[in-house]
């Protein structure tokens, strides 16, 4: 773990969340969805997926790192619909959340096809978007996703653990103090509060969460849809997360054993939260290699 200092958080972190981020709105399929960007328009990019219930707002420390690195590049992050600043639907598939993040992509300006990057649930869009737009993207990076199973936030919200109906509270500081990762784990605090401090929104009576309850009503991606796609992918797996070894040997067979398995030691599940650097680390090692390699035949 990285430690704070006795001034504050380090100065990686304090940088990274200076750096400027340009905000804007897409049109997918009559809903509004919000993105974040980081890097030059025209050049090769990344879209980063966040979780259930989450936004893109957590890539917020993450972004800007991938964006300096050795190999400039355009990154961006978006909300889907139904989290964040993004709009809301009537119902929600995995279908239409592949969609929104390349219209993201389009609309941000990146060069040619984009890597995807997702965690949790954003581990399941980009799934379901390589594989049913693979010739559209570079490559699929999944952290922390077993395909085989709920998320925890999905999980929680079908056993009415959490992410029920929406609680309002009387003042933005309590709705702060009530944010909790699911599943809990410890966390560096700077990065949490900073997340914390972004997942809320005003509402009538005072402030509540800005993600839709109904997020979790979709349908589920199943080992049995997974093929060989016609990106490149890989697997990112949290030490103490959710994803099992037996899990990650389950979905390499599945999609062709072509994809890497990459461990990240000491992480929870929310890997952006505990191990950032380890994180950005590694992602950058693989983009390298995928840079400056041919794919499999």
């Amino acid at each position: 773990m990285i430690s704070v200092t006795e001034t504050g958080p380090p100065a990686w972190f304090t940088g990274a969340l200076s750096a400027a981020a340009e905000r804007a709105l897409v049109s997918a399929e009559g809903t509004s969805i919000a993105y974040r960007a980081w890097g030059e328009r025209g050049a090769p990019g990344i879209v980063l997926v966040h979780g259930g219930a989450a936004h893109s707002r957590w890539w917020d420390h993450i972004a800007p790192l991938l964006a300096e690195g050795s190999e400039h590049r355009r990154v961006v992050a978006l909300d889907l619909s139904g989290h964040g600043d993004s709009g809301r639907r009537e119902t929600y598939s995995l279908d239409v959340w592949a969609r929104e993040v390349l219209a993201a992509a389009t609309d941000a300006g990146i060069a040619g096809t984009p890597t995807v990057i997702g965690h949790s649930m954003g581990g399941f869009v980009t799934l379901r978007l390589a594989s049913l737009f693979g010739a559209q993207i570079t490559g699929a990076v999944v952290i922390d996703s077993p395909v085989r199973d709920l998320t925890p936030e999905e999980r929680a919200a079908r056993e009415h653990r959490a992410f029920g109906p929406l609680h309002v509270y009387p003042t933005r500081e309590a709705a702060i103090a009530r944010f909790r990762p699911v599943p809990n784990q410890p966390t560096l605090p700077y990065i949490t509060s900073h997340v914390a401090e972004t997942s809320v929104r005003a509402a009538e009576g005072g402030w509540t969460w800005k993600f839709d309850p109904r997020v979790f009503g979709r349908q589920q991606l199943g080992v049995a849809l997974l093929t060989r796609l016609d990106c490149r992918v890989a697997l990112f797996r949290a030490e103490h997360g959710i994803m099992s070894r037996q899990m990650s040997e389950v979905m390499y067979d599945r999609l062709g054993r072509v994809a890497p398995l990459i461990e990240i030691p000491a992480a929870g599940h929310h890997v952006m939260l505990d191990q950032p650097i380890a994180l950005i680390a590694a992602l950058r090692t693989l983009l390298s290699d995928w840079d400056h390699s041919r794919p499999a035949a």
